[in-house]
């Protein structure tokens, strides 16, 4: 941009501009432009501000008039600040220009430094950063109630973590009015009723700390049923003991070091080409957040070795995301339970973990906010699977493999799309010499362009050539025995059975003697078709990869990854 802008969403949406504020008065303007700075940098889709603007009640002219608001809109910032950028618009800024990114910045800081035991340097960070609120952002916009709610999620938890570290510092005195103006706008949050009690007993007044906890089971009954928490029980029945402890901070424990989440599975060898693809997801999921989308949806059909290729793309790029790479199989699983599984993972203890699934998905973007992560997800089946699991943060990645394209997630969500061919002749060639060997490989790459359908044969193919050992056939103690076991030597002398059958032994033997002449007479063609054992080789290796192909259809938990 070629003039500075200053763009104030932590209250009334505000646009000041070389010093002084624009006007903006249109709602729908106002609207466009708050999801815009909400994602700056990143491709809104149309589809997206239409919600944004109406909320489910669009008129048939919404992208027309949206494409009006846009255009007013880049009138009144200029030019260069809004771009048209398929499926939609995006809004360059500069971190520093939005002040609800800074407000996330100097937080994530704050967390950094109070964990270095720097309390002082972290109360400031976090004081410095509500000090950028001034009121309730959006409040007339329905579509962004999501983003709010997030937003104001953000807020109290830096204000409790601001209030807790002042009052290990000793400063109960200070923090009780505001403590009680928290309790007032936040009745439920147990922490901070919790925060109020410990600052009234350090204070001197343990009587307005045991009203305090009386005050919230008695609110806690009355509006869901529901006793209070172990914490604010363990923290009652300290202070009716009077326990030394609560009169002075507990000692810090040692934080554990982090743990980076690396839950890419090993890569499926061996793999050739695919070269283009590789380069296509190079170019997708680049580094620069204001030029790559964060999505990239990997397509194609059952078979043709997309798991493969995002696995091996993965890999080689691992040093993309330093913070860790996170993978889930989604057939079958549900986004809330892949999201607690990701909290874990990323370091969320269990015990911190809120109930409700819209709390769960605020705490997983703040929680990727500020980190490079990749996020593989395999076996999608549609686009409500993937929506709830992108991360906040402007440098994580997503890659969702799915044999359907996923129109919506790419209109909605900006996506990039890359679609996964069949093989090469050439690379199949490869493939089959790497897994049968070159005798039998070019044989076996004629039959299928699929990965999966050459990988099933060739494990066919092996499993056949394996040598099958009859004991019976040549083990000579076996023989040995029989030759000094009277029964083995002749069974009928010691069974009554068979020596009845003995006695119409001469019939049989009469018709086997004629059966040994057929088969004497069809014995040499025998012998001569196991000379052509090219031919059965060869009809064998494409029935393999006949029966390998009719896999491609089968469900996604009955194949091999590709």
């Amino acid at each position: 941009m070629s003039r500075p802008f200053e763009f104030r969403v932590l209250g009334p949406l505000k646009v000041i501009k070389d010093g002084a504020e624009l006007h903006m008065s249109a709602n729908r303007e106002l609207a466009i432009l708050a999801s815009l700075l909400l994602n700056a940098n990143r491709v809104v889709s149309v589809d997206r501000l239409v919600e944004t603007v109406w909320a489910g009640s669009a008129p048939a002219s919404a992208w027309r008039q949206i494409a009006i608001c846009v255009s007013r809109l880049r009138r009144t910032l200029g030019a260069g600040v809004i771009e048209t950028s398929s499926p939609g618009y995006l809004l360059r800024a500069e971190p520093d220009g939005i002040d609800w990114l800074r407000f996330c910045a100097l937080v994530a800081r704050a967390r950094t430094t109070s964990a270095d035991g720097e309390r002082e340097a972290a109360v400031k960070l976090l004081r410095e950063a509500l000090s950028l609120w001034r009121g309730n952002p959006f409040e007339d916009i329905r579509g962004l109630r999501y983003d709010v709610a997030r937003m104001e999620e953000s807020r109290l938890e830096a204000m409790e973590a601001c209030l807790e570290l002042e009052i290990e510092l000793g400063r109960h005195h200070q923090v009780i009015p505001e403590l009680l103006a928290l309790v007032a706008e936040s009745p439920f949050r147990e922490r901070v009723r919790a925060q109020l009690m410990l600052a009234q007993y350090r204070a001197g007044r343990r009587a307005d700390a045991l009203r305090t906890y009386q005050e919230t089971r008695r609110y806690l009954l009355e509006q869901i049923g529901l006793e209070p928490g172990p914490a604010l029980r363990r923290l009652h029945d300290q202070i009716l003991r009077d326990e030394v402890a609560l009169m002075r901070p507990a000692p810090r424990a040692p934080l554990p070091a982090q743990v980076v989440p690396s839950q890419l599975p090993p890569q499926i060898l061996p793999f050739v080409g695919r070269e283009r693809e590789l380069a296509a997801l190079d170019e997708a999921l680049g580094q620069d957040p204001a030029a790559a989308p964060a999505t990239t949806v990997v397509s194609g059909a059952a078979g043709m070795g997309k798991t493969a290729l995002v696995l091996r793309w993965a890999h080689e790029r691992i040093d993309w995301f330093p913070d860790g790479q996170l993978f889930a199989d989604m057939a079958g699983a549900k986004p809330e339970t892949v999201v607690e599984r990701f909290l874990r993972a990323l370091g969320v203890p269990a015990a911190d973990l809120p109930l409700d699934a819209d709390e769960k998905l605020a705490l997983y973007r703040s929680w990727t906010a500020r980190r490079r992560l990749l996020v593989v997800l395999d076996n999608v089946t549609d686009a409500e699977q993937v929506v709830p699991l992108l991360p906040g943060g402007a440098h994580c990645r997503v890659v969702v493999v799915s044999t359907d394209p996923l129109d919506d997630l790419v209109a909605r969500q900006g996506a990039h799309r890359e679609f996964v061919r069949p093989l090469p002749a050439a690379d199949a060639r490869q493939l089959a010499d790497l897994l049968v060997g070159k005798a039998r490989g070019r044989a076996l790459a004629a039959t299928s362009g699929s990965p999966l359908s050459l990988r099933l044969a060739a494990a066919r193919m092996r499993t056949r050539a394996r040598p099958h050992h009859d004991g019976s056939r040549h083990d000579p103690a076996r023989h040995d025995g029989a030759r000094h076991d009277p029964v083995r030597q002749d069974p009928a002398r010691h069974d009554p059975v068979r020596q009845d059958a003995a006695r119409h032994e001469p019939v049989r033997h009469d018709a086997a003697r004629h059966e040994g002449a057929r088969h004497d007479a069809v014995q040499p063609h025998r012998d001569l078709a196991l000379h052509d054992r090219a031919g059965h080789d060869r009809a064998r290796i494409v029935s393999s990869a006949s029966s390998s192909a009719s896999c491609e259809g089968c469900p996604a938990h009955e194949r091999h990854p590709t």
